[in-house]
């Protein structure tokens, strides 16, 4: 399973203002369980950080420990959800995976967690 400890964290440098961080990974990959087949995404993470902020070298390489795993598309951007809301504490936080065709579908999982601004 992808490895949540990859992900690592450095000290909010403004944590009594408001403001929003978002980052777009747009590599992401992972393999669906049913049929082997490489499954392609982007994920967008955006949140309003508290005391920390999650450094973006740890976060592809905790993207790309997804690369091999045999997991649904639901699965993936909650576990992201989950694993990134241990490791920052945010005070809101929304992650959206939207995942390539295949077989003429195309899908888009978004997970929120805490009072998101505008929502």
């Amino acid at each position: 399973m992808p490895h949540a400890d990859l992900l690592e964290c450095f000290d909010n440098p403004t944590p009594g203002r408001p403001y929003v961080i978002e980052h777009v990974s747009e590599e992401f990959t992972s393999v669906c369980p049913k049929t082997g087949h490489p499954d392609f995404g982007a994920v967008t993470l955006r949140y309003g950080p508290d005391k920390l902020c999650v450094e973006l070298k740890s976060l592809k390489l905790y993207y790309q420990s997804f690369r091999n795993e045999g997991i649904f598309y639901e699965a993936v951007t909650n576990k992201i959800a989950d694993d990134l809301a241990k490791a920052m504490r945010p005070r809101w936080m929304v992650v959206r995976t939207d995942w390539k065709g295949r077989g003429g579908i195309r899908s888009t999982i978004e997970v929120t967690l805490g009072d998101v601004p505008g929502r």
